[in-house]
């Protein structure tokens, strides 16, 4: 009988082993408890959740590693370099050799169906010039740390194996995406850029931002060109599991037109407002943690831009499960139109109360190969 117990308690802690492993995040849950991730890294690929999840990046093509961090030459790139690999016509799914900062000397321009997968080393993208997702689709940026983005510009730089052209100064954001679609963004670091540390504008869509740390920036996160670009009405991104972190002002995110769904972020620091928009967006935010700063003039998550209160009284910003702290308030509007509810929602929000939990690992992962990530 003893012999039975003895089984009975190794088959219990195995399974409370796997157990402890699970978060309840959807996407790490899907991948991170296997030791074996480094040999089925394109597993990764069918995480995908939210508006985002059908993004397969480079899934389909072969795996090509980065071993130069140099970028002497947008134009003709060297091979190795993750400029050379970013502008091939096939899918790929590009890892790096070693730890590295890649400092680029203009933007990097990427191609469709490419996964660039910092899991198991430290690379960095900083101090110069950061990632254009231009006019391309299926699109996968996972496990980078992307900082002090600089503005660049006025000059030739290569877009695909049989295309360069001028670019024109760009703004410095972190990771910019421009009329593209089905794009996931997770588990990045993002700080200190020139512009934005994600812009999302001209018609793309189809975007999950997920697991990324954002922290020391003025405007965080922009989705919608302007407020007369109507194509922007199509737009749909999913904002989950992200902490909004120290050194933050505002636009976590800033919306324009379209369908954004907010759910289960932890807000931590915020110093003019979380969540902002103009132009009539839809705004669903569900299970978020909000803590307001201090100042007593700050306390509000929201801020409508333009329009007075006659005019975004009828927009559709609701908040749902919320945890607001510190006397943080989230203003809704709108009549809560169903069907556009529905347009603006993606997965099945958590608890609020779970959120530290979600977001406990957000930001570029240190996996170590052969272990649970």
């Amino acid at each position: 009988m003893g012999g039975l117990t003895k089984i009975r308690n190794s088959t219990e802690r195995r399974r409370l082993g796997y157990f402890s492993c699970s978060t309840g995040n959807p996407i790490d849950d899907c991948w991170r408890c296997d030791k074996k991730w480094h040999r089925q890294r394109k597993r990764l690929a069918n995480c995908a959740i939210g508006f985002g999840h059908n993004a397969v990046g480079g899934r389909d093509g072969r795996f090509y590693v980065v071993t130069d961090p140099s970028d002497h030459d947008p134009v003709k790139p060297k091979p190795g370099t993750l400029r050379y690999a970013v502008i091939q016509d096939r899918p790929l799914w590009i890892v790096f050799k070693r730890d590295m900062v890649i400092t680029l000397s203009q933007e990097l321009i990427m191609n469709s169906f490419k996964t660039i997968d910092g899991r198991g080393v430290n690379v960095h993208i900083a101090g110069g010039a950061c990632i254009t997702i231009q006019y391309v689709t299926n699109i996968i940026i996972h496990g980078i740390n992307i900082h002090d983005c600089k503005r660049t510009g006025n000059a030739m730089v290569r877009s695909s194996e049989t295309h360069y052209g001028w670019r024109t100064m760009a703004d410095g954001d972190g990771i910019s995406i421009f009329g593209s679609s089905h794009i996931w963004i997770d588990h990045n670091s993002l700080s200190n850029c020139a512009d934005g540390l994600i812009d999302a504008i001209m018609g793309s869509t189809a975007i999950t931002i997920s697991n990324n740390y954002l922290t020391h920036h003025n405007e965080a996160i922009l989705l919608g060109h302007t407020d007369s670009y109507t194509r922007d009405k199509m737009m749909q991104v999913t904002i989950a599991y992200n902490h909004f972190g120290e050194g933050l002002i505002q636009r976590m995110p800033r919306c324009r037109h379209g369908y954004f769904h907010v759910v289960n972020n932890d807000y931590t620091h915020w110093e003019m407002y979380a969540i902002g928009g103009s132009a009539n967006p839809t705004i669903n935010s569900q299970g978020n943690r909000f803590l307001a700063p201090g100042n007593r003039f700050a306390k509000e998550v929201t801020k409508r831009v333009g329009g007075g209160k006659g005019e975004w009284k009828q927009w559709n910003w609701r908040s749902q499960g919320d945890l607001l702290l510190n006397g943080a308030y989230f203003t809704s509007s709108g009549a809560g139109a169903s069907s556009s509810y529905a347009r603006a929602s993606s997965l099945a929000a958590k608890s609020s109360s779970l959120v530290g939990m979600l977001t406990y690992s957000s930001g570029a992962l240190k996996c170590k190969i052969g272990t649970p990530c």
